[in-house]
């Protein structure tokens, strides 16, 4: 075994407790679970179980379509009736429940007094700060915000947010977890709402809807402008590589001045149209026009989305740039933790 391989195995955590149990409590039970790491579910919804296991569906699918090599024999989910019983005999609780402070400070506080102390604790939040978070805590050194992406089991980023009270080492030994089950953990520099990758998505979401507010693009046509574009590209370099590969000049400085700033009336960034009844209706109205053009339900296309990552994944795993890389190492930790179908042939033929 690698030293790499073995540091990675070493830090796969026994067992998790997930405080929530929707599509990113779900995602998060399947990421795991999927990596033979045992799961504590608490979620008082009457249907949280049956979310979870519509998850793991989803994600078993894409497994067997994202690599051949072997996976580890599941992990045991077990629904608890409590915080307390959730976050029991667990190297690390993660957090999802839905975002409002005063909900997120209590349900923290809650886990952070009934887990062991060297547990760590971590937010899915996707835009609270941690240190506000960390408000009402006992123990607020062992916080941080670990923020995921749909689907939780396939996109592979996880941003890492420290607050004011959170030890170095925590950071430091959660990133060593999301690593072992496949992940690319980001380290946040500064407390920011929204943290990178959502302010970045949001820019070009707000973009979005005034071009259909001011009925200069349809849904289908800004859908179609990204992914045959730029779509392509963004996760072989990121935006800004990308746009400095493409640029033509020598330098980063020269592709900037070769642009230009642009015209400060190309864009409204800084503002969202008003969601009024009749630009809802608009959006509504042409978004179910696409779906009824291409017969497709909402279950079909979450399927046709996964497969669409499968396919990015294993190309760029195949020129070994970007999150391809992160697939290509999971995969030899799992080599390393898990028999090959003929290591299994031979010990059973002895």
């Amino acid at each position: 075994m690698s030293e790499n391989s073995m540091s990675m195995s070493e830090r796969l955590p026994e067992a998790i407790g997930l405080l929530g149990g929707g599509v990113i409590g779900g995602g998060w039970a399947a990421r795991f679970m999927l990596n033979g790491v045992n799961v504590r579910l608490y979620d008082p919804a009457p249907n949280a179980i049956e979310l979870v296991r519509e998850r793991l569906d989803k994600a078993r699918r894409a497994f067997r379509k994202l690599t051949n090599v072997a996976l580890p024999a599941e992990g045991l989910l077990t629904v608890v009736g409590s915080v307390a019983e959730a976050v029991r005999d667990v190297q690390i609780v993660q957090e999802n429940a839905p975002e409002k402070l005063e909900l997120k400070q209590k349900l923290l506080a809650e886990a952070c007094q009934a887990a062991a102390p060297e547990t760590l604790i971590c937010s899915s939040t996707s835009c609270l700060r941690p240190s506000l978070l960390q408000a009402q805590m006992p123990r607020p050194e062992r916080l941080l915000v670990a923020h995921p992406f749909q689907p939780v089991y396939l996109v592979p980023l996880v941003e890492l947010c420290a607050g004011e009270r959170t030890a170095p080492e925590a950071l430091e030994r959660a990133a060593a977890v999301y690593r072992a089950v496949g992940m690319y953990p980001l380290v946040v520099r500064k407390e920011i709402h929204g943290f990178i990758a959502n302010r970045l998505q949001s820019a070009a979401w707000r973009e979005a809807l005034w071009l259909v507010h001011d009925g200069l693009a349809t849904v289908k046509e800004i859908d179609d402008a990204v992914r045959y574009s730029f779509g392509l590209r963004r996760p072989v370099l990121g935006p800004i590589s990308t746009h400095f590969v493409g640029s033509g000049a020598t330098t980063m400085r020269g592709s900037i001045e070769k642009w230009g700033p642009g015209s400060k009336d190309l864009s409204k960034l800084e503002v969202v149209p008003d969601h009024t009844d009749a630009f809802l209706n608009m959006m509504s109205e042409q978004a179910e026009a696409q779906a009824s053009a291409e017969n497709m339900t909402i279950s079909e296309y979450q399927q046709l989305l996964d497969d669409g990552i499968v396919g990015v994944l294993q190309g760029l795993r195949s020129q070994g740039c970007g999150a391809g890389e992160t697939l290509a190492q999971w995969e030899e930790s799992l080599r390393n933790r898990v028999p090959s179908t003929a290591d299994q042939a031979r010990v059973g033929g002895k």
